[in-house]
Formats: C-alpha cells, structure tokens, sequence
C-alpha cells in the first residue's frame, strides 16, 4: 500500500496504534506527532527498528506540517481523568486540547480521512466536526467499535462459538449510556435468543444481557484497575478502521458520526452502523430498530447533549 498515515498523539494508545499498524500492509509511511518530541521520536524509533523482517516501511517522528499528503489522521491526544476531577472537568480539558490541534493539523492535511480517539470520544467528534471545517464525510469518531468487540468477546465466551459468527453490535455513546439492539443480533443468522434451543446438546446457560452489557461497559474500568491503561484492543479497532478506508468497497462499522435526524437525532455524534470505505463515512445503515431501542439511543444522545451544553466550544 501507497498510504500515509499520521498519528497525533504518542502515549500508549498512540504508539500502540503505529506498532500495530507496522505489522500491516495498510501503511507505507507512519509519522508520529506529539507534543513531547522526545517521546514520538523515541516511539518512532523503537518500532522502526522491528521493522527489518517486513517489507519497507518510513516510520518517522515530526510535526504538525509533516502530516501534508496523509491519507489518514489519527488524533489520539488528550488526558485521562485525575482522582477528583468530573466528567465536565475532563471533557472541557480535551475539548480545548483538540481544539489547539484541529485548526494546525487540517491546515497540513485538509484532505485526508480523520480517526478521533480522543476520549470522550464522541464529543470530541463532535467539536472537532463543528471546527475543523472539512467535510463530515472524512471525520470517523472511534465510537462503540470497541464497545462492539468487546461485546462480541463476551458473547462468544458465553455462547462457545467463534467470535466473527456472531453479528451484534453496541449502539449510542462510547460509555455509560450505551446499550446493546438485541432485535438485530444473530449468531451465524440464528438469533441470539433462539440458538441455545438450536444446539441442545451444548447445554448453553439463559443470556443475562443486562448482565453482558454491563460487562461492555466495566470492561475498561477493569483493564485500567489491573494495568492501569487500555490501548491494545482500542489499537486494534483503530487499525480495523484504517483498512476499512484502504479497502475496495465499503463496509458497515459502529462508528460515531453526526447525526441528522436518524432516529430522531440531530447535531450531536453516537454510533450507529456506518457506511465506512475508501471515500470515508458513505452515509448510515437505518436498520429498523423497536421503539424500546430507539428511546435507549435518543437518551444515549440526550446525555451527550446534556454534557455538550456545559463545556465551551
């Protein structure tokens, strides 16, 4: 591949997403950018130096104006919350984070296809989608994709069947409000309530799917209590992204996006499913949903809006 990916911001998630990105064909050039120089030139220099047993690959450390001719735009900056402080606190700290950025990145690349990070991921989108100026159709919030592999985790582990048979999804926001649209899950086209009945003999336990969504949205809480970080799977899910914007043709993607009155949404980024391919966001998939889950999504929306309405834009 011919693409130049940049990544703005060099912590673990940041790095991460580059070393993982290395081992891909996606990428033939990775510049890493981040305020502390020495760390993304250091991060830089590390992973290149894996690089000798594939096919060549630039990985370089720089700044702002070396992500001119990026295909791909990964913003990955901001701060995790500090003992004491609130939801808002934090949310306005990297609301103004990617506002320093957005104006310096998109002067150097007005044409490439955004990937926000950034947490909270979907207001980020969303500010960043209101003051960057390019097209909606370049910028992708991370959203519940992780949300979406991690539910799959689980639900695999439940029901003893490999995980890429399994077809559900976590809609709304990246964190408290999510929720998962059970109507539309199925195992290999059987749906999730009727496949136990269909295998008899793997003696599967009932589904608590309170219980499953709330091990989606613990998930991290515990990965962060363990090791103090997540940035492998979020990596992941990033680089699957990428190759959804190299890839032929589109693919659908719980991605966060602007919403124009789906659902009865507007102006505020949930996830949804996503059109996602080689021209970026190509528009929604307006799966029919019940009216229990369409209320479950316009709350998960009106919880962002509540938050939106307090910070500075």
């Amino acid at each position: 591949m011919s693409s130049k990916i940049t990544i703005v911001g060099a912590g673990s998630v940041g790095a991460t997403i580059a070393y993982r990105l290395s081992h891909e064909d996606i990428a033939s050039e990775i510049v890493l950018v981040d305020i502390n120089k020495n760390k993304a030139e250091g991060e830089a220099l590390d992973i290149l130096q894996g690089t000798a047993f594939r096919t060549p690959i630039s990985i370089v450390s720089g700044e702002y104006e070396d992500a001119k001719g990026s295909d791909i735009v990964i913003i990955t900056s901001g701060i995790a919350r500090k003992p004491g402080q609130t939801r808002i606190e934090l949310t306005q700290t990297n609301v103004n984070i990617i506002k320093d950025i957005a104006p310096q990145i998109v002067k150097a690349a007005p044409d490439a296809k955004y990937i926000i990070v950034s947490n909270p991921v979907d207001i980020i989108t969303y500010v960043f989608t209101k003051i960057s100026g390019i097209p909606e159709s370049q910028i992708i919030g991370a959203g519940t994709l992780l949300d979406t592999a991690r539910l799959r985790c689980g639900l695999a582990e439940h029901f003893d069947v490999a995980q890429r048979n399994i077809h559900a999804y976590v809609f709304g926001e990246h964190g408290d409000t999510s929720f998962v649209p059970w109507s539309i899950s199925d195992i290999s086209g059987a749906k999730i309530d009727e496949f136990a009945d269909l295998v008899p003999e793997k003696n599967i336990a009932p589904l608590d799917k309170d219980g499953m969504i709330e091990y989606v949205r613990k998930s991290g809480g515990k990965i962060i209590a363990n090791k103090g970080a997540t940035f492998y799977a979020i990596a992941d899910s990033v680089v699957n992204i990428c190759s959804l914007l190299v890839a032929s043709d589109k693919s659908v993607a719980t991605v966060s996006t602007m919403m124009h009155g789906e659902y009865g949404i507007e102006d505020v980024c949930v996830s949804v499913l996503n059109f996602v391919g080689p021209n970026g966001v190509e528009g929604k998939l307006p799966i029919k949903l019940t009216d229990e889950e369409v209320a479950k999504l316009q709350a998960s929306a009106n919880a962002l809006k509540d938050v939106i309405s307090q910070i500075t834009l």
